[in-house]
């Protein structure tokens, strides 16, 4: 309290709104550290005031040890906050943010047009991969990872995945992991990009008709469904893997939610099974699990 109330000064929060909005905590040279959210923005910077030395609160110290500034902004809702921070962390890269004490929290996913081909690639380590654009860095390794497999296995649908030798090509890297799929809408190159910068939901929506228009994407929501009656504690006798849809509907809001805010993850009958995950990125963001799944847990959560 002492060091925040001598940094920003002692009535410093009394001029900050009770309101959802974005914060930044910037050094003495005018550098970026950190970009937060918050639901009440004085409740939450009064918790970097209280912060002291013990563990729980050593990263709120340390940061107002470290800044010489604090600038705040209001935002309409607390999801609007959210989606602000996401896009100020992707494009002003805070240090403390990304480049932190656990950068191997931090995956980003990339996309790269090679001739008719179009490549995929999730990874905490982009600059194994200088051929892709990176998207990122998202905040959820878990709901990032689950979105991404599950749009891999969706993605089979409607193209011809690649060899995986010939996705080696571009780079590997622990914990890295590249999808390739020729035949993909000729308008695939525009779309995903503006996926990931959370500028549009078009390569959704073209993806969801077409699923609805494939035989076989048909054939395993149907299946899907069938399992979905089955009593949990069977799921592991007839299937790998848990319902998570039914019906053709669903496979649409299922490819329409991938990178929405909100996923609903639902009982699993095994500790290694692949679940839907409660949150993806991020608003612009975030990837949930239909089918193929990196495994279970590595120390970064995913299987290398």
């Amino acid at each position: 309290m002492k060091l925040f109330d001598e940094k920003f000064g002692a009535q410093f929060l009394a001029g900050v709104p009770s309101r959802p909005g974005v914060y930044r905590f910037y050094d003495a040279a005018g550098g970026l550290l950190y970009v937060g959210k918050a639901k009440d923005l004085r409740r939450r910077l009064g918790q970097y005031r209280t912060a002291g030395r013990k563990k729980p609160e050593r990263k709120r110290f340390a940061l107002v040890k470290a800044a010489a500034r604090i600038a705040w902004e209001i935002c309409e809702s607390e999801l609007s906050a959210a989606l602000t921070e996401v896009h100020l962390i992707q494009t002003l890269h805070p240090r403390r943010n990304v480049a932190s004490a656990f950068p191997f929290l931090y995956p980003f996913v990339g996309i790269h047009i090679h001739e008719r081909e179009t490549y995929f690639c999730l990874t905490t380590s982009p600059a194994a991969f200088p051929a892709f654009d990176f998207h990122g860095a998202f905040r959820s390794r878990e709901a990032t990872g689950e979105a991404f497999f599950s749009l891999m296995r969706l993605l089979r649908f409607v193209g011809h995945p690649v060899p995986r030798p010939r996705c080696r090509q571009f780079g590997t890297a622990a914990h890295s992991y590249v999808r390739g799929f020729r035949r993909l809408p000729s308008d695939a190159s525009e779309r995903w990009p503006r996926l990931l910068q959370g500028a549009s939901r078009e390569a959704l929506e073209s993806l969801a008709v077409r699923l609805l228009e494939h035989a076989g994407a048909r054939r395993e929501a149907e299946r899907l469904d069938r399992l979905r009656k089955v009593p949990p504690d069977a799921w592991c006798l007839a299937e790998r893997n848990p319902p998570v849809a039914s019906g053709a509907n669903e496979v649409v809001a299922l490819v329409l939610d991938l990178l929405g805010c909100r996923l609903h993850r639902r009982a699993t009958c095994s500790p290694h099974a692949p679940a839907v995950p409660r949150d993806v990125v991020h608003g612009p963001t975030s990837i949930p699990a239909v089918g193929e799944h990196p495994g279970p847990a590595s120390p970064i959560g995913w299987k290398s």
